[in-house]
């Protein structure tokens, strides 16, 4: 017999399974998108509800872009050499442009409120300049309060020891007062602002005839002070409202017998 076969020897390869290849952190990045963009949303949602159509308004108008027309540009090395679009001798380099945005409502609202209270400013000066000028009324400078308001300029002519714009117990103005009021009316005759006038006293007990009283005396002579404005040249149609507001809202309200809490007040009511 011949030698025995050598025995056959099988090579078994074993694969391992293959795994899915790792989807990395893609899916975060859009998680983190969406929950930013739900914030945005529930933080719009916020700011609608708790706004007014006004200040949406407003909002919405200061994003609004806005093209502002210059009359020359700045620097001379760059693409127009220092020239501006539109040259008053007609040698512009390039067309003026004439697609210009015109103002929002809330831009022109702005600049209105903000001439508005240069006017007002305006006046106030030339009141305090008149007043303290006149050599029969300069005295009186230390008695004229003018103040700047939410309402507008205000205009107080403000009683001291010595002196009184009314004759006690009366509405009967003291001439140099009617002087006062009639220089106010001058500064203001040209303008569309109204007036509103207000009558004020000090916290002291008063009793007259027919029942008068501080709220009755106020109010006859916040009517006294209307009378001499509009002597002075300004018409019915100027004056908003007259109120006689007694004692209730004192200049010195740690002292309400203060005599300066007796006085005359005319506001020049803001226009916007």
């Amino acid at each position: 017999m011949g030698p025995a076969p050598e025995p056959e020897i099988l090579v078994k390869k074993v694969r391992g399974k293959k795994h899915a290849h790792h989807h990395g952190g893609a899916w975060k990045v859009a998680y983190a998108d969406f929950v930013t963009a739900m914030m945005a949303f529930f933080l719009l949602m916020w700011l609608l509800g708790a706004t007014d159509e006004e200040k949406r308004k407003g909002i919405a108008d200061y994003f609004a872009p806005t093209i502002i027309p210059m009359e020359r540009s700045g620097g001379s090395n760059g693409v127009l050499g220092g020239r501006s679009l539109a040259e008053p001798e007609g040698n512009a380099p390039y067309p003026q442009l004439s697609g210009v945005q015109p103002a929002t409502p809330f831009q022109t609202g702005r600049a209105k409120r903000s001439s508005d209270l240069e006017a007002l400013q305006k006046v106030a000066q030339q009141i305090r300049a008149r007043v303290e000028s006149d050599p029969g009324l300069s005295d009186l400078g230390d008695q004229l309060r003018m103040t700047v308001t939410d309402e507008g300029l205000r205009i107080e002519l403000i009683d001291r020891q010595d002196y009184s714009m009314f004759r006690s117990g009366t509405a009967e103005m003291d001439p140099r007062a009617k002087a006062v009021l009639a220089v106010v009316a001058e500064a203001v005759r040209d303008m569309p602002n109204r007036l509103a006038v207000r009558g004020h006293t000090d916290s002291r007990p008063f009793s007259g005839a027919n029942g008068m009283n501080n709220w009755t005396l106020s109010t006859f002579r916040a009517e006294a002070t209307r009378a001499v404005l509009a002597r002075a040249g300004l018409g019915e149609e100027r004056f908003s409202r007259l109120e006689g507001l007694a004692d209730t809202e004192p200049l010195v309200p740690d002292n309400p017998a203060d005599p300066r809490n007796r006085r005359m007040s005319v506001t020049v009511l803001k226009t916007s």
